[in-house]
């Protein structure tokens, strides 16, 4: 004889199967709405870029098109010199986002894979640096970049101030502590008997570290890359702070040049800013496959 499963005792029947079709629709109903509000302030942006400023002035910004143009993109291109200014910001943020991801899979190595008694002592510091405000040190930050010299190779004025070396120092700097603790706990959830074969075989530290660890950590690593070229690259406080050459600044610095003393033109600056943002899209496109890989396998492991 076969028996049926009974339903719970003063559940009415079907309340479980009404419950998660209510759930699900719930879920859904709440992700469309969050990507609506995260899409809006984009979406509104790029309505004003490919309005003139005529209708703009005489009609206000909510306000339904009388025309729409292209020519906001061509003329914010032109006015603010944003070729240069992306370069400049190639400069700043390539250097600093190599720099940054090879020593933090070396220190999270060190860290995760050797045993050293200053090791917990060495990740709560550098977890620590993701806490403290960049506008806490930009003093005392300021007088040592008057201070410190270089070589005229890596700076004109011959100072970390006024230097693109400058910006991606202090750049490495406060986003070093981050990738290293994302990378560590990546590293942790790496199987051990794979160490422990690599070290029967002879395997060095070197080669356990580069020919083992990194290959494996190579979906973190896209997702650091993202992640840093995204924040480096938008970076506009230390740009503004440590360089006082308007034509070695980074591309966020160039929409300055679109706003006049007395009047500002919101569809030239909104129009610069949706070019200032293909780049960091450009990258996301290419690395999305390894971000999103990235993301959830340190989720699924360990």
């Amino acid at each position: 004889m076969t028996s049926k499963a009974l339903p719970a005792v003063g559940a009415p029947a079907g309340e479980g199967r009404n419950t998660r079709p209510r759930g699900r629709l719930l879920a859904q109903v709440f992700l469309v709405s969050a990507s609506v509000l995260w899409l809006l302030p984009i979406l509104f942006a790029l309505y004003i870029a490919v309005r003139p400023y005529s209708d703009t002035r005489r009609y206000g910004y909510v306000s339904l098109p009388h025309g729409l143009t292209l020519s906001n993109f061509s003329e914010a291109w032109s006015r603010a010199d944003m070729g240069r200014f992306f370069w400049n910001s190639i400069l700043i943020t390539a250097p600093a986002v190599v720099i940054v991801l090879l020593l933090a899979s070396g220190a999270a190595f060190v860290l995760t894979r050797v045993n050293v008694k200053v090791n917990v002592a060495l990740l709560i510091l550098f977890t620590a640096g993701n806490l403290l405000p960049q506008q806490v040190i930009i003093t005392p930050l300021f007088r040592m970049y008057l201070k410190i010299p270089l070589p005229s190779f890596l700076a004109e004025s011959g100072l970390m101030y006024n230097s693109a070396f400058g910006l991606v120092v202090i750049n490495v700097a406060f986003q070093l502590g981050f990738c290293v603790f994302v990378l560590s706990n990546y590293m942790k959830s790496l199987p051990a008997e794979m160490y422990e074969a690599a070290l029967v075989d002879g395997a060095s530290l070197w080669t356990r570290f580069w020919r083992l660890t990194v290959p494996l950590c190579r979906p973190a690593l896209a997702a650091l890359a993202t992640l840093l070229t995204t924040w480096i690259y938008n970076d506009f406080f230390w740009a503004i702070t440590l360089m006082s050459s308007g034509d070695k600044r980074p591309v966020t610095s160039a929409l300055a040049n679109l706003q006049g003393q007395f009047v500002s033109n919101q569809n030239l600056i909104a129009a610069g800013a949706m070019i200032a943002a293909v780049p960091t899209l450009i990258v996301y496109i290419l690395l999305q496959k390894q971000f999103i890989s990235g993301l959830s396998l340190g989720a699924s492991k360990g």
